[in-house]
């Protein structure tokens, strides 16, 4: 009789462990079926020199004495992250940006603990003068792409200083829904907001191009919009060129709309610290058929987070509250993860 009140003690301990374990932390939220990841992962370079680029800083001789072993824990940082993000299970893509070549993305996915995941890669070198590019991670089970491309982006007023591409895919998931995605990471504002806003308007108008394109193709697309866009959802470069939708009434099937407005301007979150203000550069943007219910899959504003866990940020101690946890602080080593925080959202399959 004691015996079997030990077992039936133990198991009830076992069980409220269990729970326990299941419980989200403040950070975490409920996990659809595809969980989308974009990240801003800070000057992610090798360490080896490649002539055709500005990547002296990021050599084991240069400013950074950016050393193999510095590198690998850089990459199994970004793993960790990727881990953490996806919560119980890794997520089914992620755009990433800041990236040096496709062997970054290769060491990532096959020397550190994604290893398991065996990620496949698309990625394309643009012509980028530091040579940080985009790039797209999909799990081979989950995700089915049919065609890729990478849109070239040529400033007709500044033909001598190239930007990133904008990485394009198009594929299906397991529910044999067709999706597109952008992956982006627009000009930076160095040399000042106003003098560099030309640029990243172009690149609006560059993409809204594209995205009318298969507007006008297909009824009721799935598009997904990410990426780093050093501007924030209320700038013109988002609301008057990209035409991007902030209202989440009445939704329209054939529009863009901002997921990261609603992060910021609703939840009052950020993936960036500026001089002491947060704001969301790194963006998520959907058209309105993705936000219908009724679709086979869906999704909507409060299914889009930041991703903020404890071990991502640090005391800010020239402003006030928390600011992401970087890799350098300027050229001192600081063994962090990125000046950039990763956002998410999820996808739900629609069962009736």
């Amino acid at each position: 009789m004691k015996h079997h009140k030990l077992i039936i003690f133990l198991s009830i301990i076992f069980f409220v462990n269990f729970l326990s374990a299941q419980e989200l932390k403040p950070y975490e939220f409920p996990r659809g079926n595809m969980r989308l990841m974009f990240y801003n992962t800070e000057n992610l370079f090798d360490t080896f020199d490649d002539t055709l680029k500005i990547d002296e800083s990021f050599l084991p001789t240069g400013d950074h004495y950016w050393t193999p072993s510095k590198y690998y824990k850089k990459i199994n940082n970004i793993s960790k992250v990727i881990t953490a993000v996806g919560q119980w299970q890794e997520p089914e893509i992620i755009g990433l940006c800041e990236i040096e070549n496709r062997k970054v993305l290769e060491d990532l996915t096959k020397k550190t603990a994604l290893k398991k995941i065996k990620y496949r890669i698309i990625h394309k070198e643009s012509p980028d003068r530091r040579g940080i590019d985009v790039g797209l991670l999909y799990r081979p089970d989950k995700f089915f792409p049919i065609f890729y491309e990478a849109i070239r982006v040529k400033f007709p007023f500044d033909a001598n200083k190239p930007t990133r591409d904008i990485l394009y895919v198009k594929g299906t998931n397991i529910y044999k829904d067709t999706l597109h995605f952008f992956i982006n990471h627009w000009p930076s504002r160095w040399g000042g907001q106003t003098e560099t806003d030309r640029k990243r308007k172009f690149v609006a108008s560059v993409l809204r191009k594209h995205v009318d394109s298969i507007f006008a193709k297909e009824k009721n697309p799935n598009i997904i919009i990410m990426g780093d866009l050093n501007d924030y959802p209320t700038n013109n470069s988002l609301l008057k060129v990209l035409k991007t939708k902030t209202t989440f009434d009445n939704i329209e099937p054939e529009e863009l709309y901002n997921l990261a407005w609603y992060l910021q301007e609703v939840k009052g979150k950020g993936s960036h610290k500026h001089e002491g203000e947060w704001g969301v550069l790194d963006q998520i943007i959907v058209s309105g058929n993705l936000l219908n219910p009724k679709n086979k899959i869906h999704t909507s504003p409060d299914n889009t987070h930041v991703f903020e866990a404890p071990f991502l940020l640090e005391p800010d101690n020239n402003y006030t509250g928390q600011k992401p946890f970087r890799t350098y602080l300027g050229f001192k080593f600081h063994d962090g993860y990125s000046d950039h925080l990763p956002v998410y959202i999820d996808l739900f399959e629609n069962k009736k």
